[in-house]
C-alpha cells in the first residue's frame, strides 16, 4: 500500500499529538485558511464516507507551518501568506522527510534513532543519502515504506 498524503497528515498529527484546533492555527501560520469540512475530509480514512484525497501543496503548506512554528521565519524571508496553497510539482518522500528534519531539527544520528524505534536499522550513510540532490552520485529516493518506518518512529518518540 503507498503511503499517501492524507495518511502523512494523519501520522504526523497523531505522532506529534496535534489537535484539530492547532492544525488550524497551523495552516493559518503558513497562511491558508481551512475550513472545518475540510479539515476533517483531510483526516477521514480512504474507506470511510466523506473522504477527499488531500493535495501535495496542502501537506507542502501543512510541513512548512510546522517548521514556522518550530523553528520561526528565515531570516530576511517576508511572512508566509497568499490564500491558498502555492502551485507545486509532486511532493516527494524526501521532500517530506527533509521538512521534518528541519522542523524537528534532527540530526542524522535523531532519524537513525527514530527508525531504530520503528525497529528499523539504517546507517548514517543511508539516511544522509536522502538529503542529497536528486541526481548527486549518493542521492537515495525515499521509499513508502521508509517513510512509513519514520512515522511509526516518530510516534514511538512523541507518544510515549
Amino acid at each position: 500500500m503507498d503511503v499517501n498524503n492524507n495518511d502523512v497528515l494523519r501520522r504526523l498529527r497523531y505522532a506529534l499529538n496535534i489537535t484539530d484546533l492547532k492544525v488550524g492555527e497551523l495552516f493559518r501560520l503558513a497562511g491558508y485558511e481551512i475550513g472545518k469540512a475540510e479539515l476533517e475530509s483531510i483526516f477521514t480514512k480512504e474507506d470511510e464516507p466523506g473522504y477527499v484525497e488531500c493535495e501535495d501543496a496542502l501537506v507542502d503548506k501543512f510541513l512548512e507551518a510546522l517548521v514556522l512554528s518550530r523553528r520561526g521565519p528565515r531570516a530576511g524571508e517576508p511572512a508566509p501568506g497568499g490564500a491558498g496553497p502555492p502551485p507545486r510539482t509532486r511532493l516527494s518522500n524526501n521532500a517530506i522527510l527533509k521538512r521534518l528534519r528541519i522542523a524537528l531539527e534532527l540530526k542524522d544520528d535523531d532519524i537513525v534513532g527514530i527508525l531504530r524505534l520503528a525497529g528499523v536499522e539504517a546507517s548514517k550513510a543511508e539516511v544522509s543519502a536522502l538529503f542529497r540532490r536528486p541526481g548527486h552520485a549518493n542521492y537515495r529516493p525515499c521509499g513508502d515504506q521508509f517513510l512509513r518506518n519514520f512515522l511509526a518512529g516518530l510516534t514511538a518518540k512523541y507518544r510515549v
